[in-house]
């Protein structure tokens, strides 16, 4: 019931409101307000208060959750390594947006077919990891660079190239590049997993003039002409013709990786599904060599 109860304030810290949180949790509303009033009762401590129409937590609340929250996530993957995996089992697996649409949708689909109770989300990558170290996703596949001391088990599935999508027309449109440095649209480089980038691209002489917090918004820009454009190679497919145009830039790319708590492969369901998806980027490369 404690463990229960913390889980419960630490997702209203981020999500806000009752409403967001009881659907996070497959809950009624009342239940998520009965786990706080139980948890303040037990604690003698007022924990939360209205904010307009959202929730905020006090600041006594605060302090107990960055004192308990390492605890907090630790418990909570070790019950999700203790979790029986039956094949009618939810099986959650948290991964990045644009690897999913550029490497791992065909695969899914015929996976799906054998294991069809798999549970894919879509998140960026610090979430992805937090999301596997605290046993919400028993599987993570990341794009970008992890930041050092995550905790958990990351294999390497591929480096993956970037292009520069919509040069030729930002050459007519701008004439003829300059010694300086040539403006881009990218990824959002303050996300922590893309700020490795800013000096490489300083190096190339490339400038970030507009910086995006989604992918699909950069590819919809390619598409309608506008660039230079920022593109992993994964993506590449789905902007179109400028997209088998693209210019690959030497040296410069992101790693992709699979994560996992380090008992997971114990388990059969998961490792076979890590075994799939070892496979699958080994034929990707093998494709890639071919080339």
């Amino acid at each position: 019931m404690l463990l229960e109860g913390l889980e419960t304030l630490s997702l209203l810290a981020s999500e806000g409101t009752m409403a967001k949180v009881a659907s996070r949790l497959y809950i009624s509303q009342s239940a998520v307000s009965k786990r706080i009033n139980q948890l303040e009762l037990r604690l003698g401590k007022k924990l939360v208060e209205p904010d307009g129409r959202q929730i905020r937590l006090t600041p006594q609340a605060l302090e107990l959750l960055a004192r308990v929250a390492p605890s907090l996530a630790e418990m909570k993957g070790v019950l999700a390594d203790s979790q029986t995996l039956i094949d009618q089992t939810p099986l959650p697996v948290a991964c990045s947006e644009t690897l999913l649409a550029g490497y791992l949708a065909r695969f899914m689909h015929g996976y799906l077919e054998q294991d069809p109770h798999i549970a894919l989300s879509t998140h960026h990558t610090p979430v992805i990891l937090a999301r596997v170290r605290g046993g919400d996703a028993l599987l993570g596949i990341c794009a970008g660079r992890l930041p050092p001391g995550h905790g958990l088990c990351a294999e390497l599935l591929l480096e993956e190239p970037f292009y520069l999508v919509g040069e030729e027309v930002a050459d007519q449109q701008q004439g003829a590049s300059s010694d300086q440095g040539r403006s881009i649209l990218t990824m959002d480089l303050d996300n922590p997993s893309n700020r490795y980038l800013r000096e490489p691209l300083a190096a190339l002489g490339l400038v970030p003039g507009m910086e995006l917090d989604s992918y699909l918004a950069l590819i919809e820009l390619a598409k309608a002409g506008i660039g230079p454009v920022l593109l992993p190679a994964g993506l590449l497919s789905l902007v179109g013709e400028q997209g088998q145009q693209a210019r690959p830039l030497s040296g410069l790319g992101r790693p992709l990786h699979l994560v996992y708590r380090q008992s997971s492969l114990q388990r059969e369901r998961i490792a076979r599904l890590v075994e799939g998806i070892r496979a699958h980027f080994a034929q990707l490369k093998g494709l890639d060599k071919q080339r």
